[in-house]
């Protein structure tokens, strides 16, 4: 095992961090404060290079490794979880599922633009009805000659005014349960189609969020993501992606909460002495750093199983559940640690601590992620082997973890 960065993976993180630092920490109030999602972000992260961290040259990516877009999405979300939110659901829930599970044609048209940054990508499984439980979905599909007929709705959907293609999941055969659900991309310009935002949210408030509608929406055949029923597989191995970019969005949170607090301890003094020297508060700052150094450690070996094309469903689940956990907890000991200062935005922890609620909730809540890992465990739950793996990184297979 190498646990060393690459040379390319510290100028990526410095690049990002730089690029935080410019264009979202100084405005990441406002935005909040707004609830505005700067969309010419996503013209700066294009320029970047980073739409398609991951993604091969060939598709129009650059071509780097699984955990350089682990990288990104750390260094984004020590801004804020929006702009990780983002890059999830752009790349990890849908680009990654295209190059796992599209047709040639299908990447040309959809993966290639997408992994350029020239179109945004969306992921379509939630609805008001069927979080958890994925098969109590009402979107139906109906097979009509050259066309399927989309109904349905869809809700907690990020990027929803913005994605320019979704990933929609519905019922071809509702008689079959998982076996007869199917996926689909979809074309926001197409008749039929409208989006909503949701107001009013705890935390991600620069975030764009909301529900999705299809009615009567006529689907290509061609758009037929994999085959008939195979939309719950497809589903599923989405989600290992999505879980790898936020587990790896955590491991940024927490990096956030440790700078601000470790700032605030020498700044701020109580009976004669900077905070810092109080046991208690020490406390807090060792428990974020061992939060920080576990997460970490599991995101990336989840991220290099991703790099030899191998199965990390169970992996991924364990990272994304603790370093969630570890994020949750590394934000309220920030705001602790800052008193009643941390109750107002006038220090970045409140937003921390608001933003670190959603990702203990979506792509699978803490529970289920407790009793996937008790079923490993316990032998009740194994991996299938699927019909299509996401493909092995394509450069040199060494273990890059830090």
């Amino acid at each position: 095992m190498n646990f060393d960065f690459t040379e390319e993976q510290n100028m990526l993180r410095e690049t990002v961090r730089g690029f935080v630092d410019k264009e979202i920490v100084p405005y990441i109030r406002e935005w909040d404060r707004s609830g505005g999602f700067p969309r010419e972000i996503f013209d700066k992260l294009r320029e970047l290079g980073l739409m398609g961290v991951c993604i091969p040259e060939k598709y129009g990516g650059s071509g780097m490794d699984y955990n350089s877009l682990a990288i990104v999405c750390e260094e984004l979300e020590r801004g804020d979880t929006a702009f990780r939110t983002a890059v999830s659901v752009h790349t990890g829930l849908n680009s990654l599922t295209l190059l796992q599970w599209g047709t040639e044609e299908q990447k040309q048209k959809y993966l290639v633009p997408q992994a350029k940054g020239e179109k945004i990508g969306a992921f379509g499984l939630t609805e008001p009805a069927a979080g958890s439980d994925v098969a109590s979905i009402q979107t139906t599909a109906k097979k009509e000659g050259e066309y399927y007929i989309l109904n349905g709705q869809k809700t907690w959907i990020s990027l929803c005014d913005i994605a320019d293609h979704f990933i929609v999941f519905a019922y071809t055969d509702k008689t079959k349960k998982y076996h007869g659900m199917s996926a689909f991309i979809v074309e926001r310009t197409w008749e039929g189609f409208s989006s909503k935002a949701i107001k009013g949210k705890l935390g991600i408030r620069s975030g764009n969020t909301g529900e999705l509608f299809f009615e009567n929406m006529k689907i290509p055949k061609e758009n037929l993501l994999g085959e008939e029923g195979e939309g719950f597989k497809i589903a599923m191995s989405a989600l290992d992606n999505g879980r790898f970019t936020v587990a790896a969005g955590a491991v940024g949170q927490i990096m956030a909460c440790l700078e601000a607090s470790v700032k605030y301890c020498h700044e701020r003094e109580t009976f004669g002495e900077p905070i810092g020297k109080h046991q208690l508060v020490q406390q807090m700052i060792a428990n974020m750093e061992a939060g920080l150094q576990m997460s970490r450690l599991l995101v990336y070996k989840a991220g290099e199983l991703k790099n030899q094309g191998k199965r990390n469903t169970r992996e991924t689940s364990l990272a994304k559940w603790q370093a969630c956990d570890f994020a949750n907890k590394a934000a309220d000991d920030a705001v602790q640690i800052h008193g009643a200062y941390g109750y107002s935005d006038e220090y970045p922890v409140e937003r921390f601590l608001r933003n670190s609620k959603a990702p203990v909730i979506y792509e699978g809540t803490r529970e289920i992620h407790t009793i996937m890992q008790a079923g490993y465990v316990l032998g009740y739950r194994k991996d299938k082997p699927l019909n299509k793996m996401l493909p092995a990184w394509e450069g040199n297979n060494e273990l890059n973890i830090k």
